[in-house]
């Protein structure tokens, strides 16, 4: 939602620059911090509604800022990525990350992304639905809570939006290309990566319940009891 608080945490001053006149331009506050040290007080501080996160960083790099921001907030992060390898995508987004992007980056991929994310967090925040029972598992939409056979499980935000996406859709095969506009709140932009790690997460989640996520080969993925 224009007029939020956006946090751009990187060290080149012109990618700074650049997501502040586009993000600006959209109506977002944004602050910058230029190293994770930095970033760390600022995310303290001033309490963003999402931040745009360099992981190569002086001081804490970006994979330290993650893990110690997801410690205590949901907060959407988006990480940047000067390395088009797998390896530091998947650590990101096991540390929490939302999403991703690889440098150099289209500016309005940027802006398009922060906006369905951000419009994403609110919609959820909304207590609407009555709770979902599927065999053992129950999720409640209203507390953000989920339950296995009574016990309660933990899950990031991201994960219960999954989880709540494939529960309103049981057996039905939802492509990844269509989890990324229900749960991320965007269109394809040709990445899948950030869908694939959050499943593989809350598949170890839900280890032990009646209910499971099925992955069909080269189509996408359905919630089976």
């Amino acid at each position: 939602m224009a007029g939020e608080r956006v946090l751009v945490v990187d060290d080149e001053p012109n990618i700074v620059e650049l997501a502040r006149m586009y993000l600006e331009k959209e109506g977002y506050r944004v602050e910058s911090a230029s190293d994770g040290a930095t970033a760390l007080e600022q995310i303290q501080t001033h309490e963003p509604a999402l931040i745009v996160l360099d992981l190569m960083l002086p001081e804490v790099d970006g994979f330290e800022v993650c893990r110690r921001t997801r410690a205590k907030s949901d907060v959407p992060i988006i990480m940047l990525t000067a390395r088009d390898e797998d390896v530091d995508k998947i650590v990101g987004l096991e540390l929490g990350a939302d999403d991703y992007l690889t440098k150099p980056f289209n500016p309005r991929e940027l802006v398009a992304r922060v906006k369905a994310i951000l419009r994403r967090s609110e919609r959820s925040s909304r207590p609407s639905e009555q709770p979902l029972h599927i065999a053992d598992l129950t999720i409640d939409p209203a507390r953000r809570e989920v339950s296995v056979a009574g016990e309660p499980i933990a899950l990031r935000a991201k994960e219960f939006d999954l989880l709540q996406a494939f529960a309103e859709n049981k057996g039905i095969v939802l492509t990844r290309e269509q989890l990324l506009n229900k749960v991320w709140g965007y269109d394809f932009y040709g990445e899948t990566r950030t869908v694939d790690v959050h499943v593989a997460h809350l598949r170890k989640r839900l280890k032990g319940s009646r209910v499971s996520i099925e992955t069909l080969t080269g189509v996408g993925y359905k919630l089976v009891d």
